[in-house]
């Protein structure tokens, strides 16, 4: 069938307003981004994204750094393991020679108490007296006794204490022995000068009379004493040592 358009022009605007119109499209979206509250949520949004990019990239290079140092230290804890070991066995061993060298030590420093004290005591002794009993009063509790029952308390060594303070110790006994010492003598100044003479003593303090009775021996009128004493650990450069010589046949 042959139809004859009567309008000329017509398809052509239907075909135009078939299309697209950009202009009416530009018009809208203008008019849309003119309001103020959807340009901060735009304006935020594209901070938002670039801050979490920004993180992502710096948490990651930061996690790169850590995870490369993280394996230097382990490959360093690795080596330095078995010198580690080798140090603590070390420390231990000189530990147990420093508390040894201490019990000996003070062991040597106890063994001449009484040798120093009989001697003083019979360097002071004045005429027309004499003695009829030394003996000690305080228990008898040496240094390297001591030592070794602080050694074994169990709080000592939860303590931790280091090599430097187990091997600074005491010069001398711990605990200095008390003693009695029973005389008689015919002059009571003679008692008064002994007591001087024993104070005077740097191996001897605290001298006094704890007793004195009148007594009789061979028909003369006698003064019995009792004198109690402590030895005194003299300081070290009053001390004079003598080297002794072992003859070995």
């Amino acid at each position: 069938m042959i139809e004859i358009n009567l309008l000329p022009g017509s398809t052509r605007k239907s075909r135009r307003s078939s299309g697209i119109d950009l202009a009416a499209l530009t018009g809208s979206l203008g008019s849309r981004i003119r309001d103020p509250y959807l340009l901060s949520a735009v304006g935020a949004s594209i901070a938002a994204i670039l801050l979490v990019g920004f993180m992502h990239v710096s948490h990651g290079t930061k996690a790169s750094a850590m995870a490369e140092r993280y394996e230097a230290a382990k490959a360093d804890s690795i080596r330095y393991a078995a010198v580690i070991a080798d140090r603590r066995l070390a420390e231990s061993q000189r530990d147990s020679v420093l508390r040894q060298i201490d019990i000996i030590r003070a062991i040597d420093d106890d063994r001449f108490i009484w040798s120093h004290i009989m001697e003083e005591v019979s360097r002071a002794l004045p005429a027309y007296t004499w003695l009829t009993a030394v003996q000690q009063t305080s228990a008898v509790v040496t240094a390297a006794a001591t030592m070794e029952a602080a050694a074994a308390d169990p709080k000592v060594a939860a303590a931790g204490k280091s090599a430097d303070e187990s091997a600074n110790v005491p010069d001398g006994p711990t605990r200095a022995p008390k003693f009695r010492i029973v005389g008689q003598t015919v002059d009571i100044q003679a008692l008064t000068h002994f007591m001087k003479t024993l104070e005077a003593s740097p191996f001897i303090q605290r001298v006094q009379l704890s007793r004195s009775d009148m007594a009789l021996a061979d028909g003369k009128q006698i003064t019995e004493f009792h004198l109690d004493a402590e030895y005194e650990v003299p300081p070290r450069e009053q001390l004079r040592t003598v080297p002794i010589n072992l003859a070995v046949r």
